[in-house]
């Protein structure tokens, strides 16, 4: 199953929450037991559509027969969300959304791309990591209880070749 990426409207707030929430209760059940912790979706609803009324922030939404299955949101410098629902994992789509992130972001002129991922989730980190990006020293506390702890990553970018 093919999917198509497109850009986010203020309309698709609710698509989003819905992938955020399949990723999340899948991938993120260890770090948030879901009988301990709900998915805080009037929050998470929220978040959207602050982000998507964001001056300067992009959210590409990657749709297939089925609806939304995939979304990456980044800034100038920072790849700020990204997500893909379970069924479609290891179909490339969290790497084409990191892709579609840095390559914006470097024709910005950004020498570097920042992002933030949970220690504990170890399939973005390896995916993150066989993509060229590090883990740096700056950590926080997530946003989210129990607040598990969260790098801060880089990957730095090579500037385009200047024209002859």
């Amino acid at each position: 199953m093919s999917a198509r990426w497109r850009r986010a409207a203020a309309d698709d707030a609710k698509a989003l929450r819905d992938v955020e929430r399949e990723a999340n209760l899948v991938a993120l059940a260890h770090l948030f037991p879901p009988d301990q912790h709900a998915f805080p979706d009037a929050e998470v609803l929220a978040r959207w559509r602050a982000t998507l009324a964001e001056t300067g922030v992009v959210v590409d939404l990657a749709e297939g027969p089925e609806g939304a299955v995939a979304f990456a949101a980044y800034d100038a410098d920072t790849l700020r969300h990204l997500a893909v629902v379970p069924s479609r994992w290891g179909a490339g789509l969290g790497r084409d959304g990191v892709e579609r992130a840095v390559s914006a972001i470097a024709a910005g002129g950004a020498k570097a791309a920042y992002l933030w991922v949970l220690d504990a989730n170890e399939g973005a980190r390896g995916l993150y990591r066989h993509l060229g990006w590090a883990e740096s020293e700056e950590a926080r506390a997530a946003e989210w209880p129990p607040y598990p702890r969260e790098h801060r990553w880089v990957l730095r970018l090579t500037p385009a070749p200047k024209p002859v």
